[in-house]
């Protein structure tokens, strides 16, 4: 139980992180940072979302591969 206690985040331990953030990026710097955190995910999630259709590309070229060595 007390493991458990040591992983938990107060308001003041966010505090000091954003602190130490600003200090160290600056503030113009952050921002740019984030967006670009942003686009990642958003990137991520296409791919992911591209991957589980079920008529993408890459499954019916291996089906078509299959059919013509046939």
């Amino acid at each position: 139980m007390n493991t458990l206690t040591i992983l938990a985040l107060s308001w003041q331990h966010i505090l000091i992180v954003a602190i130490l953030l600003v200090l160290l990026f600056g503030g113009k710097k952050i921002p740019e940072l984030m967006r670009g955190v942003g686009s990642g995910i958003k990137e991520f999630k296409d791919a992911v979302k591209e991957e589980d259709k079920p008529g993408s590309e890459k499954k019916s070229s291996s089906t078509d591969n299959n059919s013509s060595s046939n």
